[in-house]
């Protein structure tokens, strides 16, 4: 296939224990790739922005081989024989690296390799075989919404080109309320907080009001309390970002664990209803 375009996607990754335990979501990211792929084609490379790959100023990893990262611990022991073994795009890298560069955004290359588990574990449902080039973009955590939001539309014109631009994070997350207690409960009911959070969430995104969203710690319902640290939601600003200045995003999975960690997906851009409608087909 020729011109082959994707829209970019915004997947909440959760716990680590997402890889062993896939619940609701992975449920969903294991019909995601293969829905993707029948929709619009496979991805000839993934450019990967994750909520654990953080740094002063962009980079991009641009080995020719990537292995799983486990950066975490305290987690059952059978995380740590997972692999996710992927090809990297070192050429991508170079031009990637132009494009930001010629919009005046700074910009590094690194010969280092590597997947966290923002990115590995969704990508292991998504595409098992792992053979799909991936490129990770660390990005600067300082940066606010605005200007991720311009990284992210630098990256557009490789969306036409067939790479599937992934931001990994998640919807909310606050690790303090899911561990207060020390009783972990993954089946707690939705607090009304994540709720209302994420509805007004869907609500801006559909209404593509940027104004607001650029704007959600003062804006959004409970933002300090659903991010007090917001690493984990600004990739989805990198990926609205390439989906377009005049297009809305589109909520594809609605799920949450431990009542607070929102599970949420979404997809961006003028593809972002196809992509919807195929994964409604699949469902039914």
């Amino acid at each position: 296939m020729d011109n082959l375009t994707l829209p970019p996607l915004f997947i909440s990754h959760g716990s680590p224990m997402t890889a062993l335990e896939p619940r609701e979501a992975g449920a969903f990211m294991q019909r995601l790739g293969p829905t993707l792929e029948a929709a619009f084609g496979r991805p000839r490379a993934i450019i990967a922005v994750s909520a654990h790959s953080l740094t002063r100023e962009p980079v991009l990893l641009a080995a020719a081989r990537h292995e799983a990262v486990y950066d975490f611990g305290g987690f059952d022991d059978r995380l740590y024989t997972l692999r996710y073994d992927a090809p990297g795009a070192p050429e991508l890298a170079a031009r990637v690296t132009a494009a930001l560069r010629a919009k005046g955004l700074p910009v590094h290359e690194s010969a280092e390799g590597g997947l966290d588990h923002g990115i590995w574990t969704p990508l292991r449902f998504m595409f098992p075989d792992a053979d799909i080039p991936v490129l990770p973009l660390a990005w600067p955590p300082d940066w606010p919404p605005a200007r991720l939001f311009d990284l992210g539309h630098a990256l557009a014109p490789f969306a036409d080109e067939g790479v599937l631009i992934m931001g990994s994070g998640s919807i909310t997350h606050n690790l303090r309320r899911v561990f207060a207690g020390g009783r972990l409960n993954a089946d707690q009911p939705a607090t009304p907080e994540s709720t209302a959070f994420r509805d007004w969430f869907v609500e801006r995104g559909a209404a593509h009001d940027l104004k607001a969203l650029f704007d959600y710690r003062a804006q959004a319902p409970h933002a300090a309390l659903m991010h007090p640290t917001d690493e984990h939601l600004l990739p989805w600003y990198v990926a609205a970002g390439a989906g377009g200045r005049d297009t809305a995003a589109l909520r594809l999975h609605d799920s949450q664990t431990f009542g607070d960690l929102g599970m949420d997906a979404y997809a961006f851009g003028p593809l972002a209803p196809t992509l919807a409608s195929a994964l409604e087909r699949t469902a039914a």
